[in-house]
């Protein structure tokens, strides 16, 4: 059986990381992702998917993104059913969120980082007299 879910869109609300009761870090948001075919001239629809993060991706998220920010979210649905305060029965469906990471630019994020805004050490420039060359003095090949 497979269960997999691949999403990219944007999230529709700052995200809020909470903690259980037992100091597990929990975060709960919504992604908006375009849906692909559209009637011509009629206005783009979306999808507004629920989404729930646990522990070092719950803080991860929390840290990194914010509302607008593009996310790619790869996980899992789960359902959950439950009867809400006027005793009516609901079922809750919402991914699991196992791995997320960055689609949009930094600028695009509207997020500056100092750790990720200093430019890349070039090595144009380095000399390799730390290297040998490696000599291959037998012909016969093990394959």
């Amino acid at each position: 059986m497979i269960n997999m879910v691949a999403l990219m869109g944007r999230l529709t609300y700052e995200p809020e990381l909470r903690t259980t009761p037992s100091g597990v870090s929990v975060l709960r948001f919504t992604v908006a992702c375009d849906r692909n075919f559209q009637r011509q001239g009629a206005e783009r629809q979306a999808d507004f998917i629920d989404c729930v993060a646990w522990r070092q991706t719950a803080e991860f998220i929390s840290r990194y993104f914010h509302k607008g920010s593009m996310i790619a979210v790869e996980g899992t649905i789960q359902t959950s059913n439950y009867t809400d305060k006027n005793g009516n029965n609901r079922k809750q469906v919402e991914v699991l969120a196992n791995n997320v990471s960055f689609c949009g630019s930094k600028a695009e994020s509207g997020t500056s980082n100092a750790a990720f805004s200093q430019p890349a050490p070039s090595y144009a420039s380095a000399d390799n007299s730390d290297f040998e060359e490696i000599v291959d003095v037998d012909d016969d090949l093990p394959f």
